[in-house]
């Protein structure tokens, strides 16, 4: 039980805050920022294509700023799939001359319009970015330069969650989200980011494999397909795409769900990733930023507390341990409560949130099985 308890709170402690210290540190000490450079006459046609079924309240905003966008008009297309809408969003898309609306009646989901789509693209570079979100001005810009280097096969942006009221799905998702993004500004530093973000990342066009239409993390094995081929997915912290946090816990724990749900999936179908003789460097980032999260850390935080339990009468060390456990997911449980009862108390955001987001996990697992 000592073995087990002493092994489970390392690998947590590690994959939450040991990995992220370790890559910082590498970076810190062995690496050299290297810029690409474009002028405008090398900057390459761009598509942006835009996922919307049924965004009549969002779509209009979402192509005006596109079309505001700090590109030359002469080199961007923009595509919208519209698939089965029928509340105006493709009507919507029609008033705009510099859009093409790519539709049908039958809607099959997210991955198969994409699939759909991408044969209609001809431009070199292909940016997708969701209908929820809005651009800044420069991020176009920021993303292609990075094509420079023929070794980079995608460019993820940045997701940057824009706080609006302070309860506990908002503020933490925002700091979970900081997180994030230091995380994946040290993994393209170090060699190459681990997916992408849906809400904006790029791919060399002629890069893109069709994936199987019950896909769920589509962004994620998009990048993670052009990983296979032998190419790297580079980050652009300065190429941001803005959204509002879920509304509350209930729309959150949904989110969650479907994620975890496609973060199983996603393991099942990239089993050839843990195979560091195979992907190397890659494969260790890929384990302790990915699949750790999503299967192994479920697993070790009940293990950590039963085996806990089972030691504590050893040594005045584990019974302390133990009490600092015990008062963390009590914490957590007592932001659910007050959570439930729209009372905000801030210092009980981060232990709420953090075992709310595992449990989604565990929840995420059964609704793919």
């Amino acid at each position: 039980m000592e073995i087990i308890f002493w092994i489970s709170i390392t690998i947590i402690a590690f994959i939450y805050v040991g990995y992220g210290l370790v890559i910082w540190l590498i970076n810190k000490l062995f690496f050299i920022k290297k810029e690409n450079k474009s002028s405008m006459e090398e900057l390459p046609e761009v598509a942006v294509l835009i996922a919307a079924y049924n965004e009549v309240s969002i779509i209009k905003e979402k192509l005006k700023n596109t079309l505001s966008l700090n590109y030359p008009k002469d080199k961007i297309k923009i595509y919208v799939i519209g698939d089965g809408s029928n509340d105006g969003t493709n009507e919507v898309v029609n008033s705009f001359p510099q859009v093409k609306l790519l539709w049908q009646v039958q809607r099959k989901g997210k991955t198969a319009a994409i699939n759909r789509a991408m044969p209609f693209i001809k431009e070199p570079i292909t940016i997708f970015t969701d209908p929820n979100v809005m651009l800044n001005e420069n991020a176009l810009m920021e993303m292609v330069k990075h094509y420079a280097d023929k070794k980079i096969g995608g460019v993820s942006g940045e997701k940057r969650v824009i706080s609006v009221e302070s309860s506990s799905a908002a503020v933490t998702e925002g700091l979970y989200w900081k997180y994030e993004s230091f995380l994946k500004n040290e993994d393209a530093k170090l060699n190459s980011l681990i997916g992408a973000a849906g809400e904006l990342f790029s791919i060399r066009t002629d890069l893109f494999v069709s994936l199987p239409e019950d896909t769920l993390l589509d962004d994620f094995m998009i990048s993670m397909n052009i990983i296979r081929k032998g190419f790297k997915i580079a980050y652009e912290p300065n190429a941001y795409a803005s959204e509002t946090p879920s509304l509350n816990i209930k729309e959150e724990y949904k989110r969650k769900v479907r994620i975890s749900a496609g973060g199983l999936q996603s393991v099942l179908r990239l089993a050839d990733f843990i195979n560091p003789f195979r992907y190397g460097l890659m494969s260790l980032q890929y384990i302790f930023h990915r699949f750790s999260r999503w299967i192994v850390t479920p697993v070790l935080i009940p293990l950590a507390l039963v085996s806990n339990i089972l030691i504590a009468s050893h040594s005045s060390l584990y019974s302390s341990i133990l009490l600092l456990q015990i008062i963390f997911h009590l914490a957590g449980l007592l932001g659910w409560y007050f959570e439930s009862k729209k009372i905000r108390i801030k210092i009980l955001f981060i232990p709420y949130y953090f075992n709310f987001m595992h449990y989604c996990i565990i929840a995420g697992w059964i609704k793919y099985l």
